[in-house]
């Protein structure tokens, strides 16, 4: 099935979940936050997260840094 990550089209599997998305990429779900259909989803929702076509995921990064 075809889903929407960052932006662009991507094919998962039935049953998908974001962690098995994230775990895909190589991501580690505790280090990023995960828009679900325009929801932001608690960490310990990503796992019960079961993705259907046509959902689209965006995957934020926080990056640390500023002037000293």
């Amino acid at each position: 099935m075809e889903i929407s990550v960052n932006g662009k089209t991507e094919t998962v599997g039935p049953g998908s979940t974001v962690v098995s998305v994230l775990k895909a990429k190589e991501l580690d779900p505790a280090l990023v936050s995960v828009e679900h259909n325009g929801k932001i989803l608690e960490k310990s929702d990503l796992d019960g997260a079961v993705l259907s076509e046509g959902d689209e995921l965006e995957i934020l990064f926080f990056m640390g840094g500023g002037a000293a």
